[in-house]
């Protein structure tokens, strides 16, 4: 799963030990980036992305690699366990299914599925966290390439799925999704989570501040941290609810559910802006669960 930078994945892990020794290139060390709100294309996301990522793998991975475990698929920061939610179909029918993981990190995801006997792929657009996925092991074929231009052929899939991964960072979510439409065979499944969209109206703070509107949930203007040219450095962007459907149907597939976890009571822990306290009044996560006729 994906976390973001608005909900705190940046901030200053606990841990000192970094997760792979050997150092990586980083201008962490310079100004602190400048947050705003302003437009940011297609290219413009990708790239301050994909460096984004690449600089803070290790941190995300340090920070929040024993809550999503090594071969665990979870879909959200509520603890959502693919075992239970079965969106992807019965874990018995996974098996010899070819699954396509966008947004992989460090193909947790797609080592749960491999151990249910089907064949995963994990994508992802940063190459350090898919280091992270070399390092923890496995024989899951990795790939680093942009979500919006898919390096497969036609009707390569028979499943696709997308924990936090991709769709919140593109500045065109209809390019990734017509992407994935394209290589699912028909009768294929896209499921995919995201930020549940309410959450933009909310300051990302896990205490009672982050429980009073601050801000227009119809502002759809992208989040941006850009350094002190003015170059984007992290994007994110905001889409409606009613958004998302759209994006969902206008791609070619067809809403089989919505999906939008309630916190449950054993889960005591916080991620960035997500915690017991907000879980409990306002939806955290949405997870699209797609079909391709």
């Amino acid at each position: 799963m994906r976390g973001h930078r608005r909900d705190g994945v940046g901030r200053k892990s606990t841990t000192r030990e970094p997760i792979i020794q050997e150092p990586v290139s980083s201008d962490s060390t310079g100004p602190e980036p400048e947050a705003t709100r302003r437009d940011a294309d297609v290219a413009e996301s990708s790239r301050a992305n994909r460096g984004w990522w690449d600089r803070n793998a290790d941190e995300y991975q340090t920070e929040h690699g024993t809550f999503l475990g090594d071969d665990r698929f979870v879909w959200g920061p509520e603890g959502l366990d693919e075992v239970e939610a079965e969106l992807l179909g019965p874990p018995e029918d996974l098996k010899g299914r070819d699954v396509l993981e966008i947004g992989a990190g460090a193909a947790q995801c797609s080592r749960w599925l491999a151990a249910q006997g089907a064949r995963p792929v994990a994508l992802d657009i940063s190459h350090r966290q898919l280091q992270h996925a070399l390092r923890i092991g496995g024989t899951v074929p990795l790939v680093c390439a942009d979500a919006g231009a898919l390096p497969f052929a036609d009707a390569s899939f028979d499943l696709a799925c997308s924990a936090y991964g991709a769709l919140p960072f593109v500045a065109d979510p209809r390019l990734v999704l017509r992407e994935v439409h394209r290589v699912l065979r028909p009768g294929g499944r896209l499921v995919f989570s995201v930020t549940h969209p309410i959450r933009w109206a909310f300051p990302d703070e896990p205490g009672p501040e982050g429980l009073s509107v601050s801000a227009s949930y119809f502002d759809r203007t992208p989040y941006v941290e850009q350094d002190e040219e003015g170059r984007a450095v992290y994007v994110e962007h905001h889409r409606t609810l009613g958004d998302r459907v759209r994006d969902v149907v206008s791609s070619g597939f067809r809403l089989v559910d919505l999906v939008e976890p309630e916190w449950p009571s054993w889960n005591t822990s916080e991620w960035g802006g997500w915690s017991p306290l907000r879980g409990a009044l306002i939806p955290g996560t949405a997870i699209f669960v797609c079909a391709r006729d």
